[in-house]
């Protein structure tokens, strides 16, 4: 049933309730006929309506654990020290709370067992007032957090470069996708959309599909469409393509010689078939492609590669998510604030692991109340990240 509020001349109407099944959802089967002036609001609408500007600064960041709870170190589980968050901390708890993150990426010192990583994931979740996104590397292979993991016994995959069949690629995105959502995680970092074409490349290699790019766009939409049949959230990397480097973004500054012509018949490829197969979001690597922009940023920070190239030219509708915030290539040259402003002005939604997680929030969040950037600006991300959520049945 669709409920309608009069107000004034207009009618509110409340969206239709999502299907049992989120994966079925598409925002075009509750498209209705309407009169000009019934306004229809969805559920993401609803509850950005609800949100203050605090909260809705958090939704746009992508934290490990560790960057809110400062009891982890020296903590011990099973009897082993560990390295980084396991359990809930009370400290962890309320910094949920007042910094309302809009998730959380979690890492192999994170994971120890099933039982272990489904209750930290039930409790962060607890304490969030919207549903968190629980992001992490599982791209099967070299890099991959569960997977491999005597504790879970799931075998490890092979890596993509061994890959060769979209039948293959479409079960391995729904294998990694059932034992992802079993344990509680909603969005994989994953696939890889990189063009493996360059030899003496450190950080891709057999991390990607291949070298032509036609089959591994092929194989990468087809892993999207295996994660999408497991309801999980799905991300294509590293734009505008790390296949042709051979620096590591991790350390320092890598550049990609070719334009954007020669980056259109080779790298963007397979983003382009990421986008047809409907991918939820595109991370933007820390690359500086000197003959497409002229703004000095890398890709990550570059608004003419953002909302130039990804948004305008491509015409990517989704969610666009930064690389890691605090590579080299970034705290090299910025505070952890100064990249979370620019991230935001080159037009990306989600920051991804800044540095200083909570100096990144209180200077985006004093950037805004001191009009450097407009709430508007802010809502049109925040829009973007719910309406991902509730389309993958987060949002209650």
């Amino acid at each position: 049933m669709i409920a309608a509020l009069l107000i004034g001349k207009e009618t509110i109407l409340e969206a239709p309730e999502m299907p049992e099944n989120p994966v079925l959802y598409r925002e075009a089967e509750y498209l209705l006929e309407s009169p000009k002036n019934v306004i229809i609001r969805t559920k993401a609408e609803k509850v950005l309506d609800s949100m203050t500007l605090e909260e809705k600064i958090g939704q746009m960041f992508v934290i490990p654990p560790e960057a809110l709870d400062t009891e982890y170190r020296g903590t011990r589980y099973n009897g082993k020290k560990v390295k980084g968050t396991v359990v809930m901390s009370d400290t962890l708890r309320d910094r949920i709370r007042y910094y309302t993150p809009g998730g959380f990426i979690l890492f192999s010192y994170n994971i120890i067992d099933p039982d272990q990583t489904t209750e930290l994931l039930k409790e962060m979740q607890a304490e969030s007032k919207i549903p968190l996104l629980i992001a992490v590397d599982e791209e099967g292979g070299l890099v991959a957090r569960i997977s491999g993991k005597e504790s879970f016994g799931i075998p490890d995959l092979p890596d993509a470069d061994e890959v060769t069949d979209e039948t293959e690629a479409y079960n391995r995105g729904a294998y990694i996708g059932a034992y992802m959502m079993q344990y509680g995680f909603n969005c994989n970092l994953a696939p890889v959309a990189d063009v493996n074409s360059n030899p003496s490349n450190r950080v891709i290699g057999s991390r990607a599909f291949g070298k032509d790019p036609t089959i591994v766009g092929g194989l990468v939409a087809s892993e999207i469409d295996g994660l999408k049949h497991s309801g999980v959230i799905s991300t294509a990397k590293h734009f505008p393509g790390h296949g042709d480097t051979s620096g590591d973004t991790h350390h320092s500054t890598v550049y990609v010689t070719k334009n954007w012509n020669e980056l259109l018949e080779a790298e963007i490829v397979p983003f382009r078939m990421a986008m047809d197969a409907e991918v939820d979001m595109i991370m933007v690597a820390h690359i500086s492609a000197e003959k497409v922009t002229t703004d000095g940023y890398p890709a990550s920070l570059s608004r003419e590669m953002i909302t130039g190239k990804l948004r305008n030219e491509l015409g990517f509708e989704g969610v666009v998510i930064t690389d890691s915030l605090e590579m080299g290539a970034i705290t090299g040259q910025y505070t952890s604030a100064e990249a979370a402003i620019l991230a935001v002005e080159a037009g990306n939604d989600i920051i991804l692991m800044p540095e200083d997680y909570v100096e990144a929030h209180n200077g985006l969040l004093a950037a805004v109340q001191t009009g450097k950037i407009s709430e508007e600006r802010i809502n049109e991300s925040v829009l973007r990240i719910l309406t991902m959520k509730d389309r993958h049945g987060l949002l209650k």
